[in-house]
């Protein structure tokens, strides 16, 4: 079962390469603190680094998808109107594993409609990032953890930012996040995690959990 759903996982993911559309983009104008082979660290964050499909996790609401769609189109601004909406359609279909409900087409238009009409003169509203790994490292995902908590004590940090990204590469593991998972991984309490989740972050730990 799990092949299976890894052989569908890749061939989702390869019509969107063969039709060269892009749901992934590092960070073109925030300058990195520090940088590593692994890729960077960014100490005041980046809103810049835009990951989508990169998870297990699916589109499960109507918020989420609306989002991805914005955010989708302001990745893909020179893709004519047309092949855009066809990568959407493509996307909605519930048997390709991007979504997990059967939209609503009134809904969807509308959806499109603001992206297709945006000026973006400002970028759509992403998690902001502190660690961006580069693409084929090499490195497991619990090597990334450990990088992850090490950067973490070496600049004496837990928030928001480094607990999404322990939210990330736990989901990666194919693990339950849970709040003592994330402290182990930071090296602190639960309490601080709890103290620095935020009920955004709590939203979004159900969510990546629901894809478990």
């Amino acid at each position: 079962m799990k092949k299976s759903k890894d052989l569908m996982s890749h061939r989702r993911i390869d019509h969107l390469h063969r039709k060269r559309f892009v749901y992934r983009r590092f960070p073109e104008n925030d300058i990195p603190t520090e940088t590593y082979y692994w890729g960077y660290y960014f100490k005041e964050g980046t809103h810049e680094h835009y990951s989508m499909f990169n998870s297990k996790a699916k589109i499960t609401t109507y918020k989420s998808l609306k989002w991805h769609i914005i955010t989708l189109r302001y990745l893909n601004l020179t893709l004519e109107e047309n092949k855009f909406r066809k990568i959407i359609d493509f996307i909605l279909d519930i048997n390709n594993g991007f979504v997990t409900f059967t939209t609503n087409e009134e809904a969807i238009e509308n959806f499109l409609h603001q992206a297709l009409s945006s000026d973006f003169s400002s970028a759509p509203k992403n998690f902001r990032r502190k660690i961006v790994f580069k693409d084929s490292t090499g490195l497991s995902t619990k090597e990334k953890r450990k990088i992850i908590g090490e950067l973490s004590g070496k600049h004496k940090e837990i928030d928001r930012d480094n607990i999404y990204e322990c939210m990330l590469y736990i989901n990666e593991s194919n693990k339950k996040i849970t709040i003592a998972k994330i402290a182990n991984i930071l090296k602190c309490s639960s309490r601080t995690i709890h103290r620095n989740m935020g009920g955004e972050l709590k939203k979004e730990k159900d969510v990546l959990n629901i894809s478990i």
